[in-house]
Protein backbone atom coordinates (compact mmCIF):
# COMPACT_ATOMS: atom_id res chain seq x y z
CA UNK A 1 0.00 0.00 0.00
CA UNK A 2 2.81 2.37 1.13
CA UNK A 3 4.96 1.52 -2.23
CA UNK A 4 1.29 1.80 -4.24
CA UNK A 5 1.38 5.65 -2.57
CA UNK A 6 4.93 6.42 -3.14
CA UNK A 7 4.84 5.27 -6.55
CA UNK A 8 1.85 7.74 -7.69
CA UNK A 9 3.45 10.37 -5.95
CA UNK A 10 6.61 10.05 -8.14
CA UNK A 11 4.52 9.65 -11.32
CA UNK A 12 2.32 12.95 -10.37
CA UNK A 13 5.49 15.25 -9.46
CA UNK A 14 7.36 13.59 -12.67
CA UNK A 15 4.12 14.81 -14.18
CA UNK A 16 4.18 18.49 -12.82
CA UNK A 17 8.41 18.65 -14.06
CA UNK A 18 7.50 17.70 -17.83
CA UNK A 19 7.79 21.02 -19.25
CA UNK A 20 4.82 22.75 -21.85
CA UNK A 21 6.40 22.84 -25.49
CA UNK A 22 5.16 23.95 -28.61
CA UNK A 23 6.03 23.33 -32.30
CA UNK A 24 7.75 25.31 -34.03
CA UNK A 25 8.41 25.20 -38.05
CA UNK A 26 11.74 26.18 -39.60
CA UNK A 27 11.82 27.42 -43.24
CA UNK A 28 15.83 27.58 -44.80
CA UNK A 29 16.07 27.91 -48.50
CA UNK A 30 16.14 24.26 -49.54
CA UNK A 31 14.87 22.79 -46.27
CA UNK A 32 11.97 22.52 -43.54
CA UNK A 33 12.65 21.30 -39.80
CA UNK A 34 10.45 21.37 -36.47
CA UNK A 35 11.27 21.61 -33.57
CA UNK A 36 9.67 21.51 -29.99
CA UNK A 37 10.17 24.07 -28.07
CA UNK A 38 9.70 24.79 -24.34
CA UNK A 39 7.47 27.56 -23.46
CA UNK A 40 9.77 29.55 -21.62
CA UNK A 41 12.39 29.76 -24.26
CA UNK A 42 13.97 32.93 -25.90
CA UNK A 43 14.56 33.95 -28.88
CA UNK A 44 18.40 32.68 -28.79
CA UNK A 45 17.57 29.06 -27.78
CA UNK A 46 15.46 28.54 -30.84
CA UNK A 47 18.38 30.08 -32.55
CA UNK A 48 21.00 28.05 -31.26
CA UNK A 49 19.13 25.10 -31.79
CA UNK A 50 18.49 26.14 -35.72
CA UNK A 51 22.34 27.02 -36.20
CA UNK A 52 23.62 23.44 -34.12
CA UNK A 53 21.11 21.50 -36.28
CA UNK A 54 22.58 22.96 -39.67
CA UNK A 55 25.74 23.04 -38.42
CA UNK A 56 26.58 26.27 -38.88
CA UNK A 57 29.30 28.78 -36.78
CA UNK A 58 28.70 31.90 -38.38
CA UNK A 59 25.93 32.90 -36.50
CA UNK A 60 25.76 36.89 -36.61
CA UNK A 61 24.91 37.00 -40.19
CA UNK A 62 21.41 35.24 -40.06
CA UNK A 63 18.09 35.44 -37.99
CA UNK A 64 14.69 34.33 -37.47
CA UNK A 65 12.26 36.48 -39.82
CA UNK A 66 8.38 36.23 -39.73
CA UNK A 67 5.59 38.25 -41.32
CA UNK A 68 3.37 41.00 -39.07
CA UNK A 69 0.30 42.62 -41.69
CA UNK A 70 2.83 42.69 -44.32
CA UNK A 71 5.67 44.00 -42.41
CA UNK A 72 9.06 41.81 -41.98
CA UNK A 73 10.49 41.55 -38.17
CA UNK A 74 12.97 39.29 -36.69
CA UNK A 75 13.09 37.24 -33.72
CA UNK A 76 14.62 38.88 -30.93
CA UNK A 77 17.02 37.08 -28.78
CA UNK A 78 16.73 38.12 -25.22
CA UNK A 79 12.96 37.83 -25.41
CA UNK A 80 10.55 35.11 -25.38
CA UNK A 81 9.67 33.35 -28.15
CA UNK A 82 5.51 33.36 -27.49
CA UNK A 83 5.93 36.82 -26.31
CA UNK A 84 6.82 37.88 -30.13
CA UNK A 85 3.57 39.06 -32.10
CA UNK A 86 3.60 35.39 -34.23
CA UNK A 87 0.69 33.31 -34.54
CA UNK A 88 0.07 30.99 -31.82
CA UNK A 89 -1.65 28.60 -33.44
CA UNK A 90 1.31 25.51 -34.03
CA UNK A 91 3.59 25.05 -35.75
CA UNK A 92 4.70 28.42 -35.46
CA UNK A 93 6.67 29.55 -38.76
CA UNK A 94 9.74 31.22 -38.47
CA UNK A 95 12.04 31.78 -42.00
CA UNK A 96 15.71 31.22 -41.29
CA UNK A 97 17.41 33.83 -43.44
CA UNK A 98 20.88 36.28 -43.75
CA UNK A 99 20.20 39.25 -41.65
CA UNK A 100 23.76 40.86 -42.72
CA UNK A 101 25.31 40.86 -45.81
CA UNK A 102 29.14 40.45 -46.24
CA UNK A 103 31.34 43.36 -47.93
CA UNK A 104 33.28 40.71 -49.42
CA UNK A 105 31.77 37.08 -49.57
CA UNK A 106 35.23 35.49 -50.29
CA UNK A 107 36.74 36.73 -47.51
CA UNK A 108 34.12 36.47 -44.64
CA UNK A 109 32.19 33.95 -45.61
CA UNK A 110 34.38 30.69 -44.25
CA UNK A 111 32.06 27.66 -44.11
CA UNK A 112 30.59 26.11 -46.81
CA UNK A 113 27.16 26.06 -45.37
CA UNK A 114 27.31 29.40 -44.76
CA UNK A 115 28.34 30.23 -48.30
CA UNK A 116 25.45 27.57 -49.93
CA UNK A 117 22.68 29.77 -47.69
CA UNK A 118 23.83 33.09 -49.21
CA UNK A 119 23.68 31.47 -52.24
CA UNK A 120 20.70 29.86 -52.51
CA UNK A 121 19.16 33.60 -50.73
CA UNK A 122 20.75 35.93 -53.31
CA UNK A 123 19.87 33.46 -56.26
CA UNK A 124 16.51 33.92 -55.20
CA UNK A 125 16.54 37.62 -54.78
CA UNK A 126 17.58 37.98 -57.90
CA UNK A 127 14.94 35.68 -59.76
CA UNK A 128 12.30 37.53 -58.05
CA UNK A 129 13.54 40.65 -59.21
CA UNK A 130 14.53 42.08 -55.70
CA UNK A 131 17.87 42.35 -57.18
CA UNK A 132 18.43 44.21 -60.63
CA UNK A 133 20.70 41.86 -62.33
CA UNK A 134 22.03 43.11 -66.48
CA UNK A 135 21.00 40.26 -69.03
CA UNK A 136 24.72 39.59 -69.84
CA UNK A 137 25.31 39.02 -65.98
CA UNK A 138 22.19 36.75 -65.69
CA UNK A 139 23.16 34.55 -67.81
CA UNK A 140 26.50 34.23 -66.11
CA UNK A 141 24.65 33.61 -62.45
CA UNK A 142 23.18 31.25 -64.45
CA UNK A 143 26.11 29.38 -65.55
CA UNK A 144 27.37 29.30 -62.37
CA UNK A 145 24.02 28.18 -60.91
CA UNK A 146 23.88 24.91 -62.93
CA UNK A 147 27.63 24.20 -62.08
CA UNK A 148 27.29 24.38 -58.66
CA UNK A 149 23.70 21.79 -59.36
CA UNK A 150 24.84 19.38 -62.08
CA UNK A 151 28.75 19.30 -61.88
CA UNK A 152 30.74 19.49 -64.58
CA UNK A 153 29.29 19.65 -68.18
CA UNK A 154 28.93 16.40 -70.27
CA UNK A 155 27.82 16.47 -73.48
CA UNK A 156 26.48 12.83 -73.05
CA UNK A 157 24.41 13.41 -70.24
CA UNK A 158 23.51 16.99 -69.68
CA UNK A 159 21.28 17.37 -73.95
CA UNK A 160 19.65 19.59 -75.23
CA UNK A 161 16.39 20.34 -72.99
CA UNK A 162 18.09 19.22 -69.77
CA UNK A 163 17.21 23.06 -67.71
CA UNK A 164 14.03 23.38 -69.39
CA UNK A 165 12.47 22.95 -65.80
CA UNK A 166 15.26 25.28 -64.02
CA UNK A 167 13.88 29.05 -63.44
CA UNK A 168 17.58 30.19 -63.94
CA UNK A 169 16.86 33.77 -65.32
CA UNK A 170 14.71 36.66 -64.14
CA UNK A 171 11.00 36.79 -66.26
CA UNK A 172 12.48 40.89 -66.82
CA UNK A 173 15.38 39.30 -68.95
CA UNK A 174 13.81 36.87 -70.57
CA UNK A 175 10.46 39.24 -71.79
CA UNK A 176 13.77 41.95 -72.90
CA UNK A 177 14.31 39.75 -75.82
CA UNK A 178 12.45 37.51 -78.14
CA UNK A 179 14.29 34.18 -77.60
CA UNK A 180 12.92 30.70 -77.42
CA UNK A 181 13.84 28.75 -74.03
CA UNK A 182 16.20 26.42 -76.43
CA UNK A 183 18.11 29.49 -77.02
CA UNK A 184 18.29 30.59 -73.97
CA UNK A 185 19.34 27.18 -72.64
CA UNK A 186 22.29 27.31 -75.37
CA UNK A 187 23.62 30.38 -74.12
CA UNK A 188 23.90 29.23 -70.92
CA UNK A 189 25.30 26.11 -71.53
CA UNK A 190 28.30 27.88 -73.52
CA UNK A 191 29.22 29.58 -70.15
CA UNK A 192 28.89 26.58 -68.67
CA UNK A 193 30.61 24.48 -70.76
CA UNK A 194 33.85 26.63 -69.10
CA UNK A 195 33.07 26.57 -65.85
CA UNK A 196 34.94 22.87 -65.94
CA UNK A 197 36.94 21.62 -63.05
CA UNK A 198 34.77 23.68 -60.23
CA UNK A 199 33.77 22.25 -57.30
CA UNK A 200 30.02 23.13 -55.53
CA UNK A 201 31.52 25.73 -53.37
CA UNK A 202 33.46 27.14 -55.24
CA UNK A 203 30.98 27.81 -58.17
CA UNK A 204 28.70 28.94 -55.36
CA UNK A 205 31.26 31.65 -54.26
CA UNK A 206 31.86 32.97 -57.81
CA UNK A 207 28.17 33.32 -58.09
CA UNK A 208 28.46 35.66 -55.12
CA UNK A 209 31.73 37.51 -55.70
CA UNK A 210 29.62 38.75 -59.31
CA UNK A 211 25.97 39.16 -57.37
CA UNK A 212 27.74 40.93 -54.41
CA UNK A 213 28.79 43.72 -57.64
CA UNK A 214 25.50 44.35 -57.94
CA UNK A 215 23.64 47.61 -57.24
CA UNK A 216 20.39 46.61 -54.89
CA UNK A 217 22.81 43.85 -53.25
CA UNK A 218 22.38 43.60 -49.94
CA UNK A 219 20.18 46.51 -49.53
CA UNK A 220 17.17 46.54 -47.47
CA UNK A 221 14.62 49.50 -48.28
CA UNK A 222 11.99 51.44 -47.03
CA UNK A 223 9.47 53.67 -47.59
CA UNK A 224 10.11 57.45 -45.61
CA UNK A 225 9.11 61.05 -46.16
CA UNK A 226 11.75 63.87 -45.42
CA UNK A 227 10.32 67.15 -43.96
CA UNK A 228 8.79 68.35 -46.78
CA UNK A 229 6.56 65.45 -47.39
CA UNK A 230 8.75 64.20 -50.06
CA UNK A 231 8.42 60.33 -50.66
CA UNK A 232 11.81 58.59 -50.74
CA UNK A 233 13.40 55.88 -50.19
CA UNK A 234 15.91 54.54 -47.24
CA UNK A 235 18.66 51.80 -48.32
CA UNK A 236 20.28 50.02 -45.18
CA UNK A 237 23.28 47.79 -46.21
CA UNK A 238 26.47 47.14 -44.86
CA UNK A 239 28.20 50.14 -46.31
CA UNK A 240 26.09 52.54 -44.89
CA UNK A 241 22.52 54.37 -45.54
CA UNK A 242 21.48 55.64 -48.66
CA UNK A 243 18.58 57.35 -49.39
CA UNK A 244 16.78 56.89 -53.15
CA UNK A 245 14.70 58.28 -55.39
CA UNK A 246 11.37 55.69 -55.68
CA UNK A 247 11.91 55.47 -59.39
CA UNK A 248 15.79 54.76 -59.30
CA UNK A 249 16.80 52.09 -56.40
CA UNK A 250 20.37 51.61 -58.50
CA UNK A 251 21.80 55.17 -57.81
CA UNK A 252 20.92 56.81 -54.60
CA UNK A 253 20.80 60.48 -54.17
CA UNK A 254 22.63 60.91 -50.65
CA UNK A 255 24.43 58.57 -48.93
CA UNK A 256 25.92 58.04 -45.35
CA UNK A 257 28.70 55.92 -44.53
CA UNK A 258 28.90 53.89 -41.50
CA UNK A 259 31.99 55.58 -40.55
CA UNK A 260 30.23 58.96 -41.05
CA UNK A 261 27.59 58.50 -38.85
CA UNK A 262 27.85 59.88 -35.56
CA UNK A 263 24.47 58.86 -34.18
CA UNK A 264 20.73 57.37 -35.13
CA UNK A 265 18.37 57.39 -33.50
CA UNK A 266 14.39 57.40 -33.55
CA UNK A 267 11.17 59.05 -32.06
CA UNK A 268 7.99 57.41 -32.60
CA UNK A 269 7.48 57.74 -35.97
CA UNK A 270 10.73 59.69 -36.34
CA UNK A 271 13.73 59.11 -37.43
CA UNK A 272 16.75 61.18 -37.32
CA UNK A 273 20.72 60.73 -38.36
CA UNK A 274 23.47 62.46 -37.21
CA UNK A 275 26.42 62.72 -39.37
CA UNK A 276 30.11 62.79 -37.61
CA UNK A 277 30.65 65.95 -39.39
CA UNK A 278 28.53 68.65 -37.54
CA UNK A 279 28.95 70.88 -40.55
CA UNK A 280 26.65 68.68 -42.34
CA UNK A 281 23.02 68.87 -41.74
CA UNK A 282 21.05 66.61 -39.41
CA UNK A 283 18.63 64.55 -41.46
CA UNK A 284 15.55 63.91 -40.73
CA UNK A 285 12.79 61.27 -41.77
CA UNK A 286 9.69 59.51 -41.07
CA UNK A 287 8.42 55.99 -42.08
CA UNK A 288 5.07 54.87 -41.99
CA UNK A 289 4.97 52.73 -38.71
CA UNK A 290 6.52 52.84 -35.20
CA UNK A 291 7.46 48.92 -35.90
CA UNK A 292 9.30 49.89 -39.01
CA UNK A 293 11.20 52.86 -37.33
CA UNK A 294 12.15 49.42 -34.90
CA UNK A 295 13.35 47.20 -37.79
CA UNK A 296 15.48 50.25 -39.15
CA UNK A 297 17.28 50.97 -36.16
CA UNK A 298 17.99 46.75 -36.02
CA UNK A 299 19.25 46.25 -39.24
CA UNK A 300 21.62 49.75 -38.59
CA UNK A 301 22.99 48.74 -35.34
CA UNK A 302 23.27 45.04 -36.38
CA UNK A 303 25.29 46.55 -40.01
CA UNK A 304 27.16 49.21 -37.76
CA UNK A 305 28.90 46.43 -35.89
CA UNK A 306 29.49 44.18 -38.84
CA UNK A 307 31.16 46.86 -40.70
CA UNK A 308 33.56 47.96 -37.16
CA UNK A 309 33.94 44.50 -36.59
CA UNK A 310 35.45 43.76 -40.29
CA UNK A 311 37.85 46.93 -39.79
CA UNK A 312 39.46 44.91 -36.25
CA UNK A 313 41.26 41.85 -36.05
CA UNK A 314 39.58 38.68 -36.25
CA UNK A 315 38.65 37.16 -32.61
CA UNK A 316 39.90 33.91 -31.95
CA UNK A 317 36.64 32.13 -32.77
CA UNK A 318 36.97 33.58 -36.27
CA UNK A 319 40.26 32.87 -36.54
CA UNK A 320 39.99 28.72 -35.40
CA UNK A 321 37.18 29.07 -38.20
CA UNK A 322 39.45 30.28 -40.99
CA UNK A 323 42.01 27.79 -39.75
CA UNK A 324 39.88 25.08 -39.81
CA UNK A 325 38.23 26.52 -43.02
CA UNK A 326 41.41 26.62 -44.59
CA UNK A 327 42.66 23.08 -43.79
CA UNK A 328 38.88 21.66 -44.72
CA UNK A 329 39.65 23.34 -47.91
CA UNK A 330 43.03 22.30 -48.72
CA UNK A 331 41.60 18.59 -47.67
CA UNK A 332 38.98 19.04 -50.17
CA UNK A 333 41.46 19.97 -52.24
CA UNK A 334 43.50 17.40 -52.32
CA UNK A 335 40.42 15.04 -52.23
CA UNK A 336 39.77 16.64 -55.03
CA UNK A 337 43.01 16.35 -56.48
CA UNK A 338 43.09 12.61 -55.97
CA UNK A 339 39.68 12.15 -56.87
CA UNK A 340 40.88 13.78 -60.63
CA UNK A 341 43.77 11.69 -60.96
CA UNK A 342 41.45 8.27 -60.12
CA UNK A 343 38.80 10.11 -62.67
CA UNK A 344 42.19 10.27 -65.12
CA UNK A 345 43.12 7.07 -64.72
CA UNK A 346 39.91 5.10 -64.87
CA UNK A 347 39.05 7.03 -67.86
CA UNK A 348 42.31 6.19 -69.38
CA UNK A 349 41.80 2.51 -68.15
CA UNK A 350 38.37 2.30 -69.86
CA UNK A 351 39.83 3.76 -73.03
CA UNK A 352 42.43 1.58 -73.00
CA UNK A 353 39.78 -1.24 -72.23
CA UNK A 354 37.79 -0.42 -75.08
CA UNK A 355 40.91 -0.09 -77.17
CA UNK A 356 41.28 -3.20 -76.26
CA UNK A 357 38.60 -4.36 -76.54
CA UNK A 358 38.14 -2.80 -80.17
CA UNK A 359 41.39 -4.17 -80.52
CA UNK A 360 40.12 -7.87 -79.73
CA UNK A 361 37.25 -7.52 -82.15
CA UNK A 362 39.22 -6.58 -84.87
CA UNK A 363 41.44 -9.53 -84.25
CA UNK A 364 38.27 -12.06 -84.15
CA UNK A 365 37.08 -10.42 -86.87
CA UNK A 366 40.67 -10.86 -88.59
CA UNK A 367 40.76 -14.66 -87.12
CA UNK A 368 37.19 -15.25 -88.97
CA UNK A 369 38.39 -13.56 -92.50
CA UNK A 370 41.02 -15.40 -92.08
CA UNK A 371 39.26 -18.51 -91.79
CA UNK A 372 36.84 -17.86 -94.40
CA UNK A 373 40.14 -16.90 -96.57
CA UNK A 374 41.18 -20.80 -95.74
CA UNK A 375 38.23 -21.86 -96.50
CA UNK A 376 37.81 -20.42 -99.68
CA UNK A 377 41.27 -21.21 -100.53
CA UNK A 378 40.29 -24.80 -100.03
CA UNK A 379 37.48 -24.97 -102.22
CA UNK A 380 39.64 -22.87 -104.55
CA UNK A 381 42.17 -25.37 -104.19
CA UNK A 382 39.66 -28.01 -105.35
CA UNK A 383 38.23 -26.19 -108.18
CA UNK A 384 41.91 -24.91 -109.37
CA UNK A 385 42.23 -29.07 -109.53
CA UNK A 386 38.86 -29.66 -111.41
CA UNK A 387 39.38 -26.92 -113.60
CA UNK A 388 43.15 -28.16 -114.20
CA UNK A 389 41.42 -31.81 -115.09
CA UNK A 390 39.09 -29.62 -117.58
CA UNK A 391 41.62 -27.99 -118.89
CA UNK A 392 44.01 -30.33 -119.75
CA UNK A 393 41.08 -32.13 -121.42
CA UNK A 394 40.32 -28.74 -123.20
CA UNK A 395 43.92 -29.02 -124.33
CA UNK A 396 43.76 -32.35 -125.96
CA UNK A 397 40.66 -31.46 -127.55
CA UNK A 398 42.27 -28.48 -128.74
CA UNK A 399 45.04 -29.80 -130.09
CA UNK A 400 42.72 -31.97 -132.22
CA UNK A 401 41.22 -28.75 -133.47
CA UNK A 402 44.74 -27.65 -134.33
CA UNK A 403 45.48 -30.80 -136.24
CA UNK A 404 41.93 -30.27 -138.14
CA UNK A 405 42.14 -26.62 -138.28
CA UNK A 406 45.76 -27.61 -140.02
CA UNK A 407 44.26 -29.87 -142.52
CA UNK A 408 41.59 -27.31 -143.33
CA UNK A 409 44.24 -24.41 -143.76
CA UNK A 410 46.14 -26.65 -146.05
CA UNK A 411 42.93 -27.38 -147.56
CA UNK A 412 41.95 -23.67 -148.12
CA UNK A 413 45.27 -22.70 -149.15
CA UNK A 414 44.74 -25.23 -152.34
CA UNK A 415 41.34 -23.68 -152.38
CA UNK A 416 43.02 -20.39 -152.45
CA UNK A 417 45.04 -21.01 -155.19
CA UNK A 418 42.68 -21.98 -157.62
CA UNK A 419 40.32 -19.32 -156.43
CA UNK A 420 43.49 -16.93 -157.35
CA UNK A 421 43.45 -18.62 -160.78
CA UNK A 422 39.60 -18.40 -161.03
CA UNK A 423 39.81 -14.94 -160.09
CA UNK A 424 42.19 -13.69 -162.67
CA UNK A 425 40.22 -15.54 -165.49
CA UNK A 426 37.30 -13.89 -163.96
CA UNK A 427 39.29 -10.50 -164.08
CA UNK A 428 40.28 -11.01 -167.65
CA UNK A 429 36.60 -11.87 -168.80
CA UNK A 430 35.44 -8.58 -167.14
CA UNK A 431 38.28 -6.93 -168.83
CA UNK A 432 37.37 -8.49 -171.96
CA UNK A 433 33.78 -7.85 -171.27
CA UNK A 434 34.54 -4.22 -170.98
CA UNK A 435 36.43 -4.23 -174.17
CA UNK A 436 33.36 -5.62 -175.96
CA UNK A 437 31.26 -3.50 -174.30
CA UNK A 438 33.23 -0.30 -175.53
CA UNK A 439 33.63 -1.72 -179.11
CA UNK A 440 29.62 -2.21 -179.10
CA UNK A 441 29.02 1.41 -177.98
CA UNK A 442 31.12 2.61 -180.06
CA UNK A 443 29.41 0.17 -182.81
CA UNK A 444 26.34 1.34 -182.12
CA UNK A 445 26.68 4.81 -182.16
CA UNK A 446 28.15 4.15 -185.06
CA UNK A 447 25.47 2.89 -186.71
CA UNK A 448 23.21 5.59 -184.75
CA UNK A 449 24.95 8.21 -186.81
CA UNK A 450 24.50 5.71 -190.27
CA UNK A 451 20.81 5.82 -189.17
CA UNK A 452 20.64 9.39 -188.84
CA UNK A 453 22.47 9.42 -192.04
CA UNK A 454 19.95 6.89 -193.89
CA UNK A 455 17.17 9.01 -192.58
CA UNK A 456 18.26 12.03 -193.88
CA UNK A 457 19.17 10.42 -196.79
CA UNK A 458 15.58 8.73 -197.26
CA UNK A 459 14.16 12.67 -196.67
CA UNK A 460 15.54 14.12 -199.50
CA UNK A 461 14.49 11.26 -201.40
CA UNK A 462 10.78 11.28 -200.24
CA UNK A 463 11.30 15.37 -201.19
CA UNK A 464 12.70 14.70 -204.43
CA UNK A 465 10.24 12.04 -204.81
CA UNK A 466 7.32 14.89 -204.44
CA UNK A 467 9.13 17.52 -206.49
CA UNK A 468 8.77 14.68 -209.22
CA UNK A 469 4.85 14.05 -208.83
CA UNK A 470 4.52 17.65 -208.65
CA UNK A 471 6.48 17.83 -211.73
CA UNK A 472 4.96 14.95 -213.56
CA UNK A 473 1.45 16.27 -211.82
CA UNK A 474 2.03 19.78 -213.88
CA UNK A 475 2.93 18.07 -217.13
CA UNK A 476 0.02 15.61 -217.54
CA UNK A 477 -2.60 18.49 -216.56
CA UNK A 478 -0.68 20.93 -219.80
CA UNK A 479 -3.30 20.69 -223.14
CA UNK A 480 -3.20 17.44 -225.50
CA UNK A 481 -2.36 19.14 -228.50
CA UNK A 482 0.46 22.25 -228.13
CA UNK A 483 0.71 25.01 -230.13
CA UNK A 484 1.84 24.48 -233.72
CA UNK A 485 6.09 24.12 -234.05
CA UNK A 486 7.66 22.60 -236.29
CA UNK A 487 6.94 19.04 -237.12
CA UNK A 488 10.04 17.02 -236.25
CA UNK A 489 11.33 14.19 -238.45
CA UNK A 490 9.28 11.63 -237.91
CA UNK A 491 10.52 8.39 -236.13
CA UNK A 492 10.16 4.85 -236.84
CA UNK A 493 7.21 3.78 -235.72
CA UNK A 494 8.50 0.71 -233.43
CA UNK A 495 9.38 3.36 -231.29
CA UNK A 496 6.88 5.25 -228.83
CA UNK A 497 7.08 8.79 -228.07
CA UNK A 498 9.27 9.84 -226.61
CA UNK A 499 7.76 12.56 -223.99
CA UNK A 500 5.52 9.39 -222.73
CA UNK A 501 8.22 7.11 -222.36
CA UNK A 502 10.29 9.55 -220.55
CA UNK A 503 7.43 10.47 -218.61
CA UNK A 504 6.77 5.93 -218.08
CA UNK A 505 9.95 6.14 -217.35
CA UNK A 506 10.77 8.45 -215.12
CA UNK A 507 7.57 7.09 -212.96
CA UNK A 508 8.46 3.97 -212.84
CA UNK A 509 12.14 5.24 -211.90
CA UNK A 510 11.13 6.82 -208.82
CA UNK A 511 8.94 4.05 -207.27
CA UNK A 512 11.30 1.48 -207.88
CA UNK A 513 14.14 3.34 -206.59
CA UNK A 514 12.08 4.49 -203.48
CA UNK A 515 11.04 0.89 -202.76
CA UNK A 516 14.48 -0.72 -202.93
CA UNK A 517 16.13 2.71 -200.84
CA UNK A 518 13.43 1.87 -197.91
CA UNK A 519 14.21 -1.98 -198.27
CA UNK A 520 18.01 -0.90 -197.73
CA UNK A 521 17.17 1.20 -194.64
CA UNK A 522 15.35 -1.17 -193.11
CA UNK A 523 18.66 -3.96 -193.68
CA UNK A 524 21.17 -2.01 -192.06
CA UNK A 525 18.32 -0.42 -189.26
CA UNK A 526 17.80 -4.65 -188.06
CA UNK A 527 21.26 -5.08 -186.27
CA UNK A 528 20.22 -1.81 -184.22
CA UNK A 529 16.27 -3.18 -183.10
CA UNK A 530 17.46 -6.61 -182.43
CA UNK A 531 20.52 -6.83 -180.25
CA UNK A 532 22.49 -9.96 -178.97
CA UNK A 533 20.58 -10.81 -175.92
CA UNK A 534 24.15 -11.62 -173.78
CA UNK A 535 24.94 -7.80 -173.26
CA UNK A 536 21.75 -6.35 -172.28
CA UNK A 537 23.33 -3.27 -171.46
CA UNK A 538 23.83 -2.27 -174.97
CA UNK A 539 20.23 -2.06 -176.08
CA UNK A 540 19.53 1.45 -173.95
CA UNK A 541 22.82 2.26 -175.94
CA UNK A 542 21.54 1.22 -178.87
CA UNK A 543 18.52 3.08 -178.51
Amino acid sequence: MAGAIASRMSFSSLKRKQPKTFTVRIVTMDAEMEFNCEMKWKGKDLFDLVCRTLGLRETWFFGLQYTIKDTVAWLKMDKKVLEHDVSKEEPVTFHFLAKFYPENAEEELVQEITQHLFFLQVKKQILDEKIYCPPEASVLLASYAVQAKYGDYDPTVHKRGFLAQEELLPKRVINLYQMTPEMWEERITAWYAEHRGRARDEAEMEYLKIAQDLEMYGVNYFAIRNKKGTELLLGVDALGLHIYDPENRLTPKISFPWNEIRNISYSDKEFTIKPLDKKIDVFKFNSSKLRVNKLILQLCIGNHDLFMRRRKADSLEVQQMKAQAREEKARKQMERQRLAREKQMREEAERTRDELERRLLQLKEEATMANEALMRSEETADLLAEKAQITEEEAKLLAQKAAEAEQEMQRIKATAIRTEEEKRLMEQKVLEAEVLALKMAEESERRAKEADQLKQDLQEAREAERRAKQKLLEIATKPTYPPMNPIPAPLPPDIPSFNLIADSLSFDFKDTDMKRLSMEIEKENSPCRAPSPEWPSLKSSSR
